[in-house]
């Protein structure tokens, strides 16, 4: 089944492009573009009176989803960003931790780049002390992740619900999840990868006591700029990095006095873009009239991916090792292989106007709504030709 219909800007801006990316740069379908307007026209209609709609309508009904889309069912506990790294720094800030001590973290070392990248410089800066468990192999991971977190030692543990590099699994996150304090230690789940990749992914009651960050860049097919959190009640209830909007609802406070939001809104910044949530909304709707749930765009992908493992066989990538073969459970939306000729085997595609990404040795090809069989046979045309 092609669903091409709902992608019509995006696929005939480049009509001979084949994206096999989708895991890197999902393409927007044609609502999306329709939110972006909506925003633009309710700012030109309501001038300064925009920001009641868009406070009071659009960002309570791009909540409603998201908390919808993670399961947990508390649309209050979500605050919305520009980019998940933002709302990290919020985050650490307000982490409980030793006084005058360095932030001792506990994570993996498949994280990506705006966590990898973050903590490695507060290490370097001597701001915090961290401790990486490999991933690699990946079958013990979350038993040794446990066995660290059993050790009580740490303020802050920040892990991926599914690797963006291998695209390997955490099935079951709930004991990680478990093991979040008001007063330390702080557990944060980052589903950038999972979020409307697997079914309600961060389920009742993980969220009592666990963070989550995601965003619509990927398979929420939104864009930039509507990154998300859900704040588990209780945890930092006045982040030291605040801005303005934390206080939306107490702006009669008296000067000088820092109010705070009592829901999630508390770890809010400033000004913001809202196209994002616009357009979030836009492609909820549109998911929702045609009857596209997670797990039904799931099974779309995983039809198509388990068609492009049968027709690259005897190719060069069909030989490559498959880091995340398909499984009964949940699996990512992308196939990762690991070769010496990765970085190769992209250019050669991209030469041919076909778009993959590669992470070190890896090459990731991801599917979404928006491909069908004629893609996957177009794809595995051009495996075929790879050396």
């Amino acid at each position: 089944m092609s669903f091409k219909r709902l992608f019509s800007r995006a696929l005939g801006a480049a009509p001979g492009r084949l994206h096999m990316a989708a895991h890197s740069h999902h393409l927007g379908p044609d609502v999306s573009f329709t939110g972006q307007v909506e925003c633009w026209d309710d700012a030109a209609r309501l001038a300064d009176r925009k920001w009641d709609r868009i406070m009071g309508a659009v960002w309570p009904a791009a909540q409603a989803h998201a908390a919808a889309e993670l399961g947990t069912g508390e649309p209050g506990e979500i605050v919305f960003a520009s980019n998940t790294h933002d709302l990290l720094i919020r985050l650490v800030a307000a982490c409980p931790r030793r006084a005058g001590k360095p932030l001792r973290i506990l994570t993996s070392d498949g994280e990506f780049h705006s966590a990898r990248r973050q903590f490695a410089r507060w290490e370097e800066a001597g701001e915090a002390v961290v401790t990486r468990i490999s991933t690699e192999s990946f079958e013990t991971f979350g038993g040794r992740l446990l066995a660290a977190i059993a050790r009580d030692a740490h303020d802050l543990i920040f892990v991926s619900q599914l690797m963006f590099g291998s695209g390997l699994v955490v099935d079951d996150i709930a004991p990680i999840a478990a093991a979040g304090r008001p007063d330390g230690p702080w557990v944060a789940i980052d589903g950038y990868h999972s979020f409307m990749a697997i079914d309600r992914p961060f389920p009742a009651p993980l969220g009592d006591t666990a963070f989550f960050l995601g965003g619509g860049y990927k398979y929420a097919m939104a864009g930039e700029g509507v990154a998300f959190m859900h704040c588990p009640p209780g945890y930092g209830p006045r982040p030291p990095i605040t801005g303005w909007y934390a206080e939306f609802d107490e702006l009669g406070l008296a000067p000088g006095q820092v109010g705070y939001a009592p829901d999630a809104m508390r770890f809010m910044g400033a000004t913001f873009d809202a196209s994002g949530l616009y357009r979030f909304n836009a492609v909820q709707h549109m998911l929702i009239d045609e009857g596209l749930t997670t797990t039904a765009i799931s099974n779309h992908v995983a039809a198509l991916q388990q068609r492009l493992l049968d027709t690259i066989e005897g190719s060069a990538l069909g030989r490559a090792q498959l880091l995340n073969p398909p499984t009964s459970g949940p699996h990512a939306r992308f196939l990762a292989w690991r070769s010496p000729s990765a970085a190769a085997w992209c250019d050669q595609m991209m030469r041919e106007c076909c778009i993959t990404d590669v992470r070190g040795d890896v090459l990731r090809v991801g599917l979404g709504l928006y491909h069908d069989e004629a893609d996957i046979d177009a794809f595995a045309a051009l495996a075929r030709a790879l050396v």
